[in-house]
């Protein structure tokens, strides 16, 4: 039993510095930009915004300031001090939940409102220049045209779509207006428009793809530390009740004695103190 109970609080220990490693992660990505990496920034502001930040920045603090209690209160075994760290970690756990909740809403509804910001700026060589700008970096960097196509560019295509047309196939492969990332503007499914060359190739993916993996990168993020900090949240409450409640589910130890008529008798070792 002394030894389980020696484990036990070695565990507690662990996963109380494992709760105080998430809060300082949680303090981490809550100050840090990662919205001002996202290509088009300013054009999915509304959808960028500081989701989640709030509940990074003011539980992070607070998961360490209780995890340095937690474990100071399993170090020094102390029974009440763990008893109020157990309470204090799951109002924190509830409130968390409670707050960070909408963000599961907003990952939902992230792929419609982005598909109708892509309607809204269509067709791109009317938006705005620094739309155009921002988008053209983005189509270099990831070879990509356009937000849903690259028609989007209607009949002004521009630089950054240009693709490097694909070695030719082998005579015995059939003919093909697509090669690879690539394909034919002037093929029959892409009939050549006024301002645009016959035999043109241009990247054949869209970047609305693109986009919409960095839109949704800092989302999954943060739903991935607030599960993570309450997994260990949950296991640090547990193992640190069971040490705070040893009293109730500790055997206390007996001893046997025999009377005078050959009968034994079990009672309760005297206390030491």
């Amino acid at each position: 039993m002394a030894r389980c109970r020696s484990y036990l609080r070695g565990l507690a220990i662990c996963v109380t510095v494992l709760l105080m490693a998430s809060g300082v992660v949680m303090i981490g990505v809550g100050f840090s930009s990662i919205d001002g990496n996202i290509p088009v920034a300013e054009l999915f502001e509304q959808l960028s915004s500081s989701d989640g930040l709030l509940v990074l920045q003011v539980f992070g603090p607070v998961t360490v300031i209780l995890s340095i209690l937690g474990i100071c209160a399993a170090t020094l075994d102390a029974k009440r001090l763990l008893l109020v760290f157990s309470a204090l970690i799951f109002v924190e756990f509830v409130a968390v939940m409670v707050v960070a909740s909408p963000l599961v809403q907003v990952q939902a509804q992230m792929d419609s409102e982005v598909d109708e910001v892509f309607l809204n700026v269509t067709p791109l060589h009317r938006a705005e220049r620094y739309i155009q700008t921002e988008l053209n970096k983005l189509q270099n960097s990831d070879s990509c045209c356009g937000l849903r196509k690259f028609e989007d560019w209607e009949n002004q295509l521009p630089a950054s779509c240009l693709c490097t047309p694909p070695t030719s196939p082998p005579a015995s492969a059939p003919s093909s207006s697509s090669g690879g990332d690539c394909v034919m503007v002037g093929s029959d499914q892409h009939p050549p428009t006024p301002q645009v060359a016959d035999n043109t190739w241009v990247h054949s993916k869209p970047c609305g793809a693109v986009l919409k993996s960095y839109l949704s990168f800092p989302i999954k993020l943060r739903i991935g530390i607030i599960s993570a900090f309450a997994t260990i949240a949950m296991a640090a409450i547990a193992l640190c009740l069971a040490l705070g409640l040893e009293k109730y589910w500790k055997k206390p130890p007996v001893e046997s004695t025999v009377d005078d008529f050959n009968r034994v008798k079990y009672e309760p070792k005297p206390s030491l103190t």
